[in-house]
């Protein structure tokens, strides 16, 4: 068994599954809400990936890479902002909030998800390979475009999106919000403008992870649906709110993924995964990270 194809599989699906659960803690931990319409986000990010990738077919490769990858990336961002504005921001003072939130974000996702198959219909759309098509050779490990471009692109934009968090005035508003979402309405953080911002930067997660993606499973109106229980059982297994609980989780069930692929076969994958995270959760009720917000709880 080739144990470095393994491991190098194993990277890249952590990096992906952890831009999906990372923003689906981020949306729980700041604005309160599980986001059942990521995977629409997901399955519009790719489509408007796609709608670029048609019209630049007669472009250089290169651009026509780095133009499908920051479509997607705004077009994830921009399906946040409308989820946000038909969800978030009517509901978010209601009483019995989150299972408001809940509901009607998986409202939105079914109506949204017929929408996008009356537009486009049933039939797959493919990507092209963004990153190109070649593949370099460091001792036994064969580093292919597909995964190398998958790293780089997920780290970076990880890496810009927590130095954002870190940094900005609108990242320490969210950040503040993540820790005592009560404490910083008192102090004057506005929600509904702190809620945009959220559903934004977790679209744009959403978005680079549907261009990832989409160019091994295709684009279809359903496409999201997969990516959305993976991101949400990772989150949930990493411990939600947790931005170092999603990326531990996400290696985990990374690897678990291609060892059960490598000896099984791949139609056993969520059969593992979800008996993992059984395990992890009767071992760790609240994830591997630990707590959950207390004051969210409140």
């Amino acid at each position: 068994m080739d144990w470095s194809y393994i491991l190098l599989s194993a990277l890249t699906l952590a990096s992906i599954y952890g831009l999906l659960a990372i923003g689906i803690s981020i949306t729980w931990s700041s604005v309160g809400m599980v986001n059942m319409a990521y995977g629409l986000t997901f399955a519009v990010a790719g489509y408007g990936a796609w709608g670029v990738a048609e019209l630049m077919v007669d472009v250089d490769p290169i651009i026509t890479g780095v133009a499908v990858v920051a479509a997607g990336i705004g077009t994830g961002a921009l399906a946040g902002v409308l989820v946000c504005l038909m969800t978030f921001i009517p509901i978010h003072d209601k009483p019995n909030f989150p299972v408001r939130g809940l509901i009607a974000t998986l409202a939105l996702s079914l109506m949204g998800t017929q929408i996008l198959l009356w537009i486009f219909g049933p039939r797959v759309k493919t990507l092209p390979p963004v990153f190109g098509e070649w593949q370099a050779e460091f001792g036994a490990i064969v580093l292919t475009a597909d995964k190398a471009g998958a790293l780089v692109s997920s780290i970076l934009l990880l890496a810009v999106t927590l130095t954002w968090l870190k940094s900005s005035r609108r990242g320490l508003e969210i950040r503040a919000m993540m820790m005592n979402p009560h404490g910083a309405a008192i102090v004057g953080i506005g929600v509904r403008r702190t809620g945009i911002y959220v559903m934004a930067l977790t679209g744009a997660l959403a978005g680079l992870a549907a261009v990832l993606l989409c160019q091994t499973y295709f684009v279809s109106p359903f496409s999201g649906l997969t990516p959305m229980i993976k991101g949400v059982s990772v989150a949930l297994c990493g411990g939600l709110g947790s931005v170092s609980g999603a990326l531990i989780a996400a290696a985990i069930l990374g690897l678990n993924e291609s060892l059960t692929s490598a000896y099984l076969g791949g139609q056993y994958v969520l059969i593992t995964q979800f008996a993992l995270i059984i395990i992890i959760l009767l071992i760790r009720p609240r994830g591997i990270a630990g707590m959950l917000d207390k004051a969210r709880e409140a």
